[in-house]
């Protein structure tokens, strides 16, 4: 079975709530890891952003999102839940999208109810496909997870819709109660616009629920604590780091460009050596060194 989906299970069988920073590249989901943080989420948004420096409106492809989440497992020990959007075409193809992740290192992956192109959750310009055919992926997603159990694998499945904003939030627990009954076993019902909404999510849709929490989204901003208190199993964070990244970055740029050297509190290179491993290596490359 894979340790990495057998980690995320025990964590989740405790009950409490995970925090969940979201990661983009292998660096961000080390930086997680050492901050001391259990599990991390590839965030399709940040993902967007920084391999392609575009916006999260379907326009990565899987065999991008594969290979960022490929290095993105490697550089880390901890579980790592990944974004697999709509799963990139018909049952067949989210049954590919399960399989690959599987075998990519991934701990969970995440499946939609979007048309494609699909578009991120807390923006304009979303669409759903019908009921049926949104309990269809979830169906193959789960089938496809069995099969890998059944070969000696594991991953979860994180079951996804959006209908909240296009027929009401309803129609959206409704989905969610369907993705239960096919197996899923995290939901994640999005853009909810209220605490209210939030609490009828979690009590009328019973499972394991994970809140999306984006500064200026669509949704209330909790804290963790109320988050847990609500029912929620996991709080994911998609854009906190890319956010911080993008914001030192500037920083950095903008002391560059008026002459005034590096910001005043750089991340010093001794201590980039040391993240980034260098001394390790180091140790192990004089193993074999010719004498």
């Amino acid at each position: 079975m894979s340790d990495a989906a057998r980690k995320l299970r025990v964590l989740l069988a405790t009950g409490r709530l995970c925090v969940v920073p979201c990661c983009f590249d292998a660096l961000s989901a080390r930086l997680v890891e050492q901050a001391g943080f259990a599990v991390t989420f590839m965030s399709g948004f940040s993902v967007a952003a920084a391999r392609l420096g575009m916006p999260d409106t379907g326009l990565i492809s899987f065999g991008e999102v594969l290979d960022q989440g490929r290095s993105i497992c490697q550089a880390v020990t901890i579980p790592v839940i990944g974004d697999g959007d709509t799963g990139y075409g018909n049952a067949l193809n989210v049954k590919r999208t399960v399989r690959e992740f599987a075998r990519a290192g991934f701990a969970a992956v995440m499946i939609e109810d979007q048309r494609a192109p699909k578009r991120c959750g807390h923006t304009r310009g979303k669409s759903v496909v019908g009921r049926d055919e949104a309990i269809l992926r979830i169906r193959a997603a789960c089938d496809a997870r069995d099969d890998a159990r059944a070969a000696g694998g594991d991953i979860l499945v994180l079951a996804r819709t959006d209908a909240a904003a296009i027929h009401g939030l309803g129609e959206a627990i409704v989905r969610a109660r369907a993705f239960t009954a096919e197996g899923a076993d995290i939901l994640f019902v999005e853009a909810p616009g209220s605490e209210a909404d939030m609490a009828t999510i979690c009590r009328e849709a019973p499972g394991r629920h994970l809140a999306n929490v984006i500064d200026g989204g669509l949704s209330p901003v909790l804290p963790p604590a109320r988050l847990a208190e609500l029912g929620f199993a996991l709080a994911a964070y998609p854009l906190a780091l890319l956010s911080a990244s993008i914001v030192a970055m500037r920083t950095a740029l903008a002391g560059l460009e008026c002459g005034k050297g590096l910001p005043a509190v750089p991340l010093g290179f001794d201590e980039l050596r040391r993240l980034l491993g260098f001394d390790a290596y180091d140790e192990d490359a004089a193993r074999y060194a010719v004498r």
